[in-house]
């Protein structure tokens, strides 16, 4: 799934490219929005809110588009062949004179007043890579619900929004905390989230995305993708465990020894059979 610093990289780009303009085309191909125009339209400019881009038009009105899981924006030069899949992947396209935005697999698709934006993305939570970004909000938020699993917190966009499953697992492993511990059981909160909007920060301005110092495939992450594969650090093999209410996409990678936790565990970590716990070893 796209990650904060992803719809950032994204609303730069684009912001580059349309800020300023008119649009020359501007289709939605939506159900619910098929027979909307948006030629003629000027882009004032195109912000993250999280996971979530806005595309804010002078006219007092603001397109939100959302990535999920297989989300994405291409930007092109106009007559240039288009590659981002087949044609009917396209959900949306904003061409100036200039430039081509075209929206491959895009959802929660909406258009809406700039004013009533709140409607969309007013529940989220401080934002990781946003000038609204509040270290102390963010932890109240996640404070208020103590017993929450910290790798379920972290994902919670309404606790902190940009946070997704790439720097939830290199997050916890670099500050060695079990993803299955309790929010306020975690030792150093205020650490563990300004290390996650640090790693998001390193990453943000090119689409490689490493925690490890490393851009060479294969070395740019701790745990993440990693499941069998040998802890860089101590050697251990990394398990691979559901977590969260939506199992099939929050699965979660971690080390049991450089995480161990204080109390035992069951994440039902997967072995390779779906389902199929194993225990999780308690601190050495």
């Amino acid at each position: 799934m796209p990650e904060g610093d992803t719809v950032w990289l994204a609303a730069k780009r684009m912001h580059s490219a349309l800020a300023g303009a008119t649009l020359q085309r501007g289709e939605l191909r939506v159900p619910q929005l098929a027979a909307t125009d948006l030629a003629g339209r000027s882009v004032s400019e195109v912000v993250p809110r999280g996971k979530h881009l806005l595309v804010r038009f002078a006219d007092g009105w603001t397109l939100r588009t959302h990535f999920r899981m297989d989300g994405s924006w291409h930007i092109y030069r106009p007559g240039t062949r288009w590659r981002g899949g087949p044609a009917f992947d396209v959900r949306a396209v904003l061409g100036t004179e200039q430039w081509e935005c075209v929206g491959y697999r895009l959802h929660d698709v909406a258009l809406v007043r700039t004013a009533h934006e709140d409607q969309l993305v007013g529940h989220l939570g401080p934002d990781v890579l946003g000038p609204d970004w509040d270290l102390e909000e963010a932890l109240r938020r996640l404070r208020s619900h103590p017993d929450e699993q910290i790798g379920v917190a972290l994902l919670d966009q309404r606790n902190l929004a940009g946070i997704g499953n790439l720097y939830k697992v290199e997050t916890l492993f670099v500050c060695g905390v079990h993803p299955w511990i309790r929010v306020a059981d975690v030792p150093d909160l205020p650490g563990l989230v300004e290390r996650a909007r640090t790693l998001m920060l390193a990453n943000r301005e090119h689409p490689e995305q490493s925690t490890t110092g490393s851009l060479r495939r294969g070395e740019d992450h701790w745990v993440f993708g990693r499941k069998g594969r040998p802890c860089r650090r101590c050697g251990t093999s990394i398990l691979l465990g559901d977590q969260g209410p939506d199992l099939q996409e929050r699965v979660t990678w971690w080390c049991p020894r450089c995480q161990a936790a204080d109390s035992p565990v069951d994440p039902a970590a997967r072995t390779g059979e779906p389902g199929r716990p194993q225990p999780v070893a308690t601190r050495y």
